[in-house]
C-alpha cells in the first residue's frame, strides 16, 4: 500500500500536474503551428518562389524500377519536409521566447514592488516602551 500512496503523493504534487498541463498544451500548440506552416506559410513561400511545393522537394539518390515485381520505388532524399519542420521549430521557439520574455518582465515588476518595513524586534519595542515611560515621569 505504501507504494500506491507514494505514487499518489508524487502525482498530485503541483509541479507534476503543471508539467502535464504544459506538455498537453505544448502538443496542441505544436499541431496548430504545424497546420499553420503546412497550410499557410509554405504554400505562400512556394508561390513566391515560382510555384514550388516544398513537401515534394527532394533529390533522387537511386532510381527505382517500376517494372520489377514488386515495383521498386525511387530512393529520395526529401529535404522539403525538413524545411517545413525547420519553419515549425522557428515559430515554436519564437513563441516560447516571447512567452518567457513576458513572464520575466512580470516577475521583475513583482520583485520591484517595495516591501513593507520589517517589524521592530522585541528588544526595540521594549526599549521604546521604557523610553516612553521615562518621558512621562
Amino acid at each position: 500500500m505504501s507504494l500506491i500512496s507514494e505514487f499518489k503523493e508524487f502525482a498530485m504534487k503541483g509541479n507534476v500536474v503543471d508539467l502535464a498541463v504544459g506538455v498537453i498544451i505544448g502538443a496542441a500548440f505544436g499541431k496548430i503551428v504545424s497546420a499553420f506552416v503546412d497550410g499557410i506559410v509554405m504554400p505562400l513561400l512556394g508561390l513566391l518562389m515560382g510555384g514550388v511545393d516544398f513537401s515534394k522537394l527532394g533529390v533522387v539518390l537511386k532510381a527505382g524500377d517500376p517494372a520489377a515485381v514488386p515495383p521498386i520505388p525511387d530512393l529520395i532524399l526529401g529535404y522539403g519536409a525538413f524545411i517545413q519542420t525547420m519553419f515549425d521549430f522557428i515559430i515554436v521557439a519564437f513563441a516560447i521566447f516571447i512567452a518567457i520574455k513576458v513572464m520575466n518582465k512580470l516577475k521583475r515588476k513583482e520583485e520591484a514592488a517595495p516591501e513593507a518595513p520589517p517589524a521592530p524586534s522585541d528588544e526595540t519595542v521594549l526599549l521604546s516602551e521604557i523610553r516612553d515611560l521615562l518621558k512621562n515621569k
